[in-house]
């Protein structure tokens, strides 16, 4: 029996780690994206087969989406109904920030009329689709946003799960740590995916890569429908300066082995600052996973992004290998444009992981079940029940988080989701 095939939204996309997960499983299609950021959406229309639409084309009018096969390259909130037909929706919304359980700031009203999580949930509403999947920081699934989404889904008719999902365990070789709400229509538990066995390494994502690249250039984009491959291994032109630096900081080291050893050449904000983050000028471990690699990887003094052997920074090639990304992904845009995609993107192989996990779980679904209508909601019925949770949730002086740890049940349907 052939196996059902999942057609994708991705809201707030980036370049598509989410997307290119799912879509690496054979069990999804992507028919549409949003993304506000220009470079990060040409990356995603590129290696998606998706056109681009502008809203400067639209006259600044709410843009009525019924095609699939597009990017949307502008604010979610220019974006008009959703009439698309799709199975999931996935996404990160970015959060200007998080309105702590328990505490109201002053800002929490400026928060609560500006979480973006709220546009994510009105596509949900417009489209109806069989599950959704929002990727986060941790902070979020402490926060009262968290409990508005869920309180909004299960009135949509989902049931929703969360937790942490440390990408070490499933396979990429980076300490990054993500936070998932899942949810899937009707009575059916979504369940998280369980940690599998194998790690990986530094050594087993970049060692192959030329210990000094030869060019500091970005060269031109390999042309569109050739097998031709992104040059992304290119370095940096260091000062002497900074190779001393460089050559101070052993395996696992970081600023601390600098001012020891060398105090005259480290920066005074260093020396004036005795304690404190570890990982600044850090140097990576051949045989252990690289720590979270964030937009600005190519400066050491961001974050450990030292290479195990070599007296530099992270190439923007080797940080792809560390998110997962295939070399065969093409990335649009500047050095700078690029490194900000590959930082901000969701590693695909944890992506692929929970896609399959979560394409088990639906596979179970019934041929009725999914013929059933699925009562999408008009804008005007979301933003009333929009209303009505967040005036509910963020009127409390105090609101708990029911799901943090795994109960015995959600143990269960973990394991016979493998």
């Amino acid at each position: 029996m052939s196996k059902r095939t999942y057609t994708t939204i991705d809201l707030f996309s980036g370049a598509g780690g989410l997307s290119l997960g799912f879509n690496s499983t054979g069990r999804y299609k992507s028919v549409f994206a949003v993304e506000f950021d220009q470079a990060a959406a040409h990356t995603y229309a590129r290696n998606f087969s998706h056109q681009i639409i502008e809203n400067d084309l639209l006259q600044n009018e709410l843009l009525d989406i019924d095609v699939p096969g597009y990017v949307f390259n502008d604010d979610i909130r220019k974006l008009g109904t959703v009439n698309l037909k799709a199975d999931i929706i996935i996404g990160g919304p970015p959060c200007q920030g998080f309105s702590p359980l328990g505490k109201i700031s002053p800002r929490d009203e400026h928060l609560r009329m500006n979480q973006l999580w709220q546009e994510y949930m009105r596509v949900v509403a417009q489209v109806k689709p069989l599950a959704f999947v929002i990727e986060n920081v941790p902070e979020l699934l402490k926060s009262r946003e968290a409990v508005a989404i869920r309180t909004l889904a299960e009135r949509m008719g989902y049931t929703v799960n969360y937790g942490e999902l440390k990408a070490v365990e499933f396979g990429v070789p980076q300490r990054r740590v993500r936070a998932f709400i899942v949810g899937i229509l009707g009575p059916h538990h979504p369940a998280l995916p369980m940690p599998g066995t194998s790690r990986r390494s530094v050594r087993d994502a970049i060692s192959d890569l030329p210990l000094y690249p030869e060019t500091t250039n970005l060269d031109p984009l390999p042309t569109a429908g050739t097998d031709e491959l992104q040059n992304l291994h290119f370095g940096r032109n260091p000062t002497e300066v900074s190779l001393k630096r460089y050559r101070l900081i052993p395996p696992g080291g970081n600023r601390f082995d600098l001012m020891r050893q060398a105090p005259e050449i480290t920066p005074r904000c260093w020396l004036e600052k005795p304690t404190g983050t570890t990982d600044v000028f850090g140097r990576l471990r051949w045989d252990e996973p690289a720590y979270t690699i964030r937009t600005e990887f190519f400066k050491p003094e961001k974050g450990c992004y030292l290479h195990p052997e070599a007296h530099r920074p992270l190439t923007h090639r080797e940080a792809a290998r560390l998110q997962t990304f295939r070399d065969d992904f093409i990335f649009v845009g500047s050095k700078t444009q690029i490194a900000k995609q590959i930082g901000n993107a969701v590693p695909p192989m944890l992506a692929q992981v929970l896609a399959q996990n979560l394409a088990r779980q639906l596979d179970r679904l019934s041929s009725e079940e999914l013929k059933k209508d699925r009562h999408r909601m008009t804008t005007t019925a979301f933003n009333v029940l929009l209303e009505q949770v967040v005036t509910e949730i963020y009127s409390k002086p105090s609101v708990q988080v029911e799901v943090e740890e795994p109960s015995e049940y959600s143990q269960l349907l973990q394991s016979i989701a493998r």
